[in-house]
């Protein structure tokens, strides 16, 4: 029986586990565009150009923006609410991309 209820805790946990995911700013473009992840996770913006700096504009939050982050530097934030948040290079208007959150 201890050894059943500690199973299950542990699945448990590996259930809740949280998680980072990596969204790569390449070519003026953030890669994966869309990207579902769940309640509690975080989300790493990469720069991967050569030369230009960007930064994360989540355009229904009163424009919150991230600072700048410069070739081979990253922003992270993790998200606890479900919905769908929508953001834009802050330099960049054409660059897009939304975080799902379930």
């Amino acid at each position: 029986m201890k050894r059943a209820l500690a199973l299950l805790v542990l699945v448990s946990a590996c259930a809740t586990a949280q998680q980072t995911v990596e969204v790569t700013v390449k070519d003026y473009r953030f890669s994966p565009q869309e990207l579902r992840i769940k309640t509690g996770d975080s989300v790493k913006w990469i720069n991967a150009e050569n030369r230009t700096s960007h930064s994360v504009l989540f355009l229904g939050e009163a424009g919150f923006e991230s600072e700048r982050f410069f070739p081979e530097e990253s922003w992270q934030r993790s998200f606890d609410k479900p919905g769908i948040y929508n953001y834009r290079c802050g330099p960049h208007e054409e660059m897009r991309g939304s975080i799902i959150v379930e």
